[in-house]
């Protein structure tokens, strides 16, 4: 099951309450305290389940993009996809942001879950299948309000949607999976130019000290002859002196 709603509306509290422990850190005020999704598993009515707490739809600290990613990660969090998304509100008149909370829902987790937008908080009941429970989250060990709330969300009828929602969260990871696999190949295409440079880098490096040798050789075997060619010039140079002084 996946808990979302707008900041500060008890998404923690209430999750607490379903376990039945301190799973999940609650604030004490308005302010967000999950910045990601967050996972927790336990015992309820007798079933093992696993709850994903999410941010805030509404937290200032986290950007459109981040937010729908973080609540796009329970796709994976709850292969192949989770059998309940929970609307936590609170008791109270049905506010703005509540119905913008709905169209947010509606926006990530497609049109399976929220089929129109609506005012009121009844019409969101009806959405729902009349499914709706109260939490009071001062009663964290009071187990009977969990049991109770097993029989108000129909365990039978979410069974029913179970392959709807899988196929909805199925096709959402085969997105997911196609653009982290682009994302590899566009990161392995680098790479490879990057090894092809280097490779031309190295080839490059080696032709200029194969050249360097070739030059350095030629000058070496130059110089080697210019000295012997030298030689025998300031020899006959010296015997023409010699020859001079004795004919005198």
């Amino acid at each position: 099951m996946v808990l979302v709603g707008k900041t500060g509306t008890g998404k923690s509290s209430s999750g607490n309450t379903i376990l039945g422990r301190k799973a999940f850190k609650a604030a004490t005020s308005s302010a967000s305290v999950t910045q990601v999704c967050r996972k927790e598993t336990g015992e309820v009515a007798g079933r093992e389940t696993l709850l994903v707490d999410t941010p805030g739809l509404f937290d200032t600290d986290l950007s459109e993009e981040e937010l729908k990613g973080e609540l796009i990660k329970c796709i994976s969090m709850t292969a192949p996809g989770p059998h309940a998304i929970i609307l936590v509100i609170q008791l109270g008149p049905f506010t703005r942001e509540e119905h913008r909370s709905v169209e947010k829902i509606r926006a990530v987790f497609g049109e399976e879950y929220v089929t129109h937008a609506h005012r009121d908080l009844r019409q969101v009941i009806q959405q729902c299948g009349g499914r709706y429970h109260v939490f009071d989250n001062t009663r964290i060990n009071d187990r009977s309000q969990v049991l109770e709330s097993r029989q108000s969300g129909g365990d039978e009828k979410l069974e029913g949607q179970k392959g709807k929602l899988e196929s909805k969260f199925s096709e959402e990871k085969r997105k997911l999976e196609e653009t982290i696999k682009t994302l590899k190949q566009s990161g392995e295409e680098k790479e490879r130019k990057i090894e092809e440079l280097q490779v031309l880098d190295e080839r490059k490096n080696r032709a200029m000290i194969e050249y360097k040798r070739y030059y350095d050789e030629k000058l070496t075997k130059i110089r080697q002859e210019a000295e012997q060619t030298q030689f025998p010039e300031i020899l006959l140079m010296e015997m023409l002196k010699r020859l001079n002084s004795l004919s005198i």
